[in-house]
């Protein structure tokens, strides 16, 4: 059968198997320490859970729920449908996102804003990898030593996730994710549905689009991946892109901020910090495992106040200050397992399912070596290997091969350094209906509600305007 039988045969199935009457709308909080589903109440939403299979290939068999969240378009009357919202990650809950009339009034008057858990996140069945570290990524390090610790790290990480979750880890897939998505569009009684998705949010989309183009109105993807690389070897993108930022922070800092007269005296305090020994800051060793890690978690932000908080924490760190700030105390006690951020944990199962990555330690080593002196201070964290590199689960169905017609608007960063341009360009291209703008001049993640620019642009199209012909900037 093509691709596409299977897409109609199960669009059908979930069609028989979550159906407008299963819906069963309750509050949002589940009780008084749950600050998420008070949020959502204090906003009027409400909160449900359909029920799909766990493998689609056998819609009678196991079943789990996906939970989902509703606030309704405050003007009724011009009501243009649901608008599903996904943030990102893989792992990251979106059901918070139902609130997001509040930051574009315009989008709540119109749509019914629905976010979700995906599966096996937050309230669809939690499937967290019982880490004692907030993140997998860590540095490969500078030496050939430093690098068997992190395989060591990264063969430990994975056996702990494996361990009890074996049965469900097959079915922590994106296509899942997007078949989840048209249960609840099913299940809300919908023929179509508008989408926004952030970062990975933008691989959902297009996989949507893809297998249920059908069901598709308007898309916004902001910040796109690029679709024929996504999997735990789409970081390995990262490092060029990374490194832009970096000397781009620099050239902010340069003369001002006590690391450096010059970008390249900055870029050189930078350098011999993650070239150095263990440092202490903060009562914490930070290491060359870590270091680069911070820095990676951080850069890819350039507004000045937070270009101000990581000028700060590098002098911290070169001058082994006792004391840090509180973001740079949080990173450094999750790096020491003491984080809270379950994004990680809930989503290396669907970096690891989406795509099979080599099993041989040594092919990272080579790529990491092959790009010390181009990538000197984040190659060592995007090529590291991850703990898909011993995952004993095999992808259950290739990847989508993303490539079609369908309108949709893409919004960009022109210098992202999470999801470099040249990914963004990749999906624009295999979105052949698609139109790009791009913010021009711009280190960050995410386009839309940070630039007045982008944030009419986004706003116009999903609430009624026309795609434009040509691609533009702002």
């Amino acid at each position: 059968m093509s691709l596409s039988g299977v897409a109609l045969v199960l669009a059908a199935v979930a069609s028989l198997t979550t159906g407008v009457t299963g819906i069963e709308w309750h509050g949002c909080a589940l009780g008084p320490d749950d600050a998420i589903g008070q949020e959502l109440d204090s906003h009027g939403a409400q909160c449900a859970e359909v029920v799909v299979p766990m493998d689609y290939r056998r819609p009678d068999g196991r079943k789990m729920s996906v939970a989902f969240s509703r606030v309704k378009a405050t003007d009724p009357t011009h009501r243009r449908g649901v608008l599903l919202l996904n943030p990102g990650g893989p792992g990251s809950s979106g059901l918070e996102l139902a609130v997001l009339g509040t930051f574009s009034p315009a989008l709540g008057a119109v749509y019914d804003l629905i976010g979700f858990d995906p599966r096996f996140v937050g309230r669809s069945g939690p499937l967290l990898c019982p880490w004692q570290t907030a993140t997998f990524q860590q540095s490969a390090g500078p030496t050939l030593t430093s690098y068997k610790e992190s395989v060591a790290f990264e063969a430990k990480l994975a056996a702990q996730c494996v361990r009890g979750h074996l049965g469900e880890l097959p079915y922590a897939t994106s296509r899942n994710v997007v078949r989840d998505m048209d249960a609840i569009r099913v299940a809300l009684g919908e023929q179509r549905i508008s989408y926004y998705g952030d970062s990975y949010g933008t691989y959902l989309g297009a996989v949507y689009m893809q297998m249920f183009g059908a069901h598709a109105d308007r898309f916004v993807l902001d910040s796109s991946v690029d679709p024929d690389l996504y999997g735990p070897g789409f970081f390995t993108t990262q490092g060029p892109a990374m490194e832009a930022a970096l000397r781009h922070f620099a050239e902010w800092a340069a003369g001002k901020q006590g690391i450096g007269e010059t970008a390249d005296d900055v870029l050189g305090t930078v350098h011999r910090l993650v070239g150095g020994g263990p440092v202490k800051a903060g009562g914490y060793t930070v290491d060359g495992h870590v270091l680069p890690y911070l820095l990676y978690s951080v850069v890819p932000s350039d507004a000045a106040e937070d270009y101000t908080e990581l000028a700060t924490e590098i002098r911290q760190l070169r001058d082994g200050s006792p004391t840090v700030t509180d973001r740079l105390a949080a990173q450094l006690a999750a790096a020491h397992g003491g984080g809270d951020d379950v994004s990680a944990q809930a989503g290396t199962p669907f970096l690891c399912a989406d795509r099979a990555v080599s099993h041989d330690p040594a092919v990272y080593d080579r790529d990491i070596e092959a790009h010390r002196a181009s990538e000197p201070v984040f190659g060592a964290v995007t090529r590291n290997l991850t703990p898909c590199a011993f995952w004993p689960v095999q992808p259950i169905e290739g990847p989508t091969v993303v490539h079609n017609g369908l309108p949709v608007l893409m919004v960009a960063a022109k210098g992202d350094p999470v999801t470099p341009y040249p990914g963004q360009l990749a999906m624009h291209r295999a979105l052949a209906g698609s139109r790009m703008v791009t913010q021009l001049g711009a280190f960050h993640h995410g386009a839309f509600l940070g630039n007045e620019c982008v944030d009419g642009v986004v706003v116009g199209y999903l609430t009624g305007g026309a795609l434009s012909a040509v691609d533009g900037t702002c």
